[in-house]
């Protein structure tokens, strides 16, 4: 018996001992509920095959969507002092950086870039959803700032695409007033001529929103994506009225006056080269 215990059973389990499974191998599509292999989503620049559905991009894939062949170089971020208020909640602030930033390999959630879309040469910045939920603390109001100075020295058109949860509440009223900053980054670029172009995607939100994502010369907003200020909720308890289904999508917003273009992800970069190509005439 020992023999059949010791021996011949762990053999047979071997055998059959099922197979760890990798986590997020299937994606599950919120809208139609599709089931979808992770990397066909990934080479279908994650939207989904049966509905359109747009998922969550990151801002490294975003680089790649836009910038082939890594055709691009990107700008060092400023270093500033971290934590300004010495702020914790359940966790110190100077910890939460340091785990994102270790996390993500990204010194905070704005990624600056000089490169060329086909034939047209831009700055570009991505906000990166992944770091902090692209949430605009002093170091993107003054990365966003940079970028404004820097498309002025070089007579360049200046892109930002926004993904974006809103003012860093870790900075209090430092945060906030990164949106007066950004605006008056933005007014630089109207004084010197400059064309300022917003790509707004899933989501943008919050001070982001009220301030330099909404006064781009052109804005485009990604197809299904969520942009608005405060949440739906919040805005139906504040007026005591339902709101529509579609309320704060791109696609409603545009037809409400709020953006100019509503593009699909694959034809993204088409269209910014084509809005590029007949500003720059």
């Amino acid at each position: 018996m020992n023999w059949l215990t010791n021996f011949v059973k762990p053999k047979l389990s071997s055998l059959v001992k099922r197979k760890t499974v990798p986590e997020k191998l299937w994606n599950n599509c919120v809208s139609c509920g599709n089931m979808i292999h992770h990397k066909d989503l990934n080479e279908n620049l994650r939207v989904c095959m049966n509905c359109d559905y747009h998922f969550r991009m990151s801002a490294e894939d975003r680089i790649k969507l836009f910038f082939e062949n890594e055709e691009f170089e990107e700008i060092e971020l400023d270093k500033i002092s971290d934590d300004p208020l010495n702020f914790s909640d359940k966790k110190k602030y100077k910890d939460r950086l340091k785990d994102y930033r270790k996390k993500t390999k990204r010194y905070d959630a704005f990624i600056l870039i000089k490169g060329k879309i086909v034939d047209q040469e831009i700055i570009a910045g991505f906000m990166n959803f992944e770091f902090m939920g692209g949430s605009m603390g002093r170091s993107v109001g003054g990365s966003i700032v940079k970028g404004a100075k820097l498309a002025v020295e070089r007579n360049i058109p200046y892109v930002i695409i926004t993904s974006s949860g809103g003012a860093r509440m870790q900075e209090g009223i430092i945060s906030l007033m990164q949106m007066p900053r950004t605006v008056a980054a933005v007014d630089l670029l109207n004084q010197n001529n400059i064309p300022y172009i917003v790509i707004l995607t899933e989501p943008t939100t919050g001070g982001v929103t009220a301030s330099f994502a909404m006064l781009g010369d052109i804005t485009i907003a990604e197809q299904g994506a969520t942009i608005g200020f405060a949440g739906k909720r919040v805005i139906q308890d504040t007026i005591r009225e339902e709101l529509p289904i579609d309320f704060q999508k791109a696609e409603y917003l545009k037809e409400h006056g709020m953006v100019d273009i509503v593009s699909h992800r694959k034809k993204l970069k088409l269209t910014l080269h084509k809005v590029l190509k007949h500003i720059r005439k």
